[in-house]
């Protein structure tokens, strides 16, 4: 009975977690996709992403990097290719216990584990090998796609060339904030 009541417990308060957790909308050339965001997990990461959102950082950049079956990656240059200006780099919060499984959000970065800044990328499939493991720093997860994943897939499959770009640009019309309020 005990157990059973811890479980109940545990269930109403994921439950109560996942609805004050905030989403947005990445709406692309392909279509949207809802992202809800872990502040309480990922709260430097979310404040970071959501700093771009909040002044519309995001509009016309791209998804520059294209791997079908590892992820697509964006936010970070336009369709010509200028990079956009970036904040401060952040901290890596790679070790909050989130996952790079299929469908999860992270912060890209350079090989120096504190050099996230704008870029970040969707997991099309599981890729834990990503995760921080035996003290070295992973790639920090920061939100989940909760709608839109056959979208994933369709920008995942889209033709490229070098360097894994698209040869037709998938832009980033704009990521707004959806329904819930910033923590």
């Amino acid at each position: 009975m005990k157990q059973l009541l811890s479980f109940f417990l545990l269930l109403i308060s994921s439950t109560t977690f996942a609805a004050n957790n905030p989403s947005v909308i990445i709406d692309t050339s392909k279509g949207q996709i809802t992202v809800e965001l872990f502040p309480d997990l990922a709260p430097k990461s979310v404040a970071n992403f959501l700093a771009y959102v909040q002044k519309d950082g995001f509009k016309q950049t791209i998804f520059h990097r294209v791997i079908n079956g590892f992820m697509i990656q964006g936010g970070g240059e336009n369709e010509s290719g200028k990079k956009f200006d970036s904040l401060t780099a952040i901290e890596n919060e790679s070790r909050n216990g989130l996952s790079n499984e299929r469908g999860t959000l992270a912060m890209a970065r350079t090989s120096f584990p504190h050099s996230a800044t704008r870029q970040f990328f969707i997991n099309q499939k599981d890729n834990t090998f990503l995760d921080a493991k035996n003290g070295n720093w992973g790639y920090a997860v920061f939100g989940k796609v909760t709608q839109g994943m056959t979208i994933v897939d369709s920008i995942a499959t889209v033709k490229t060339r070098g360097a894994d770009r698209p040869v037709q640009a998938v832009t980033i019309n704009s990521i707004t904030l959806h329904g819930s309020e910033i923590k």
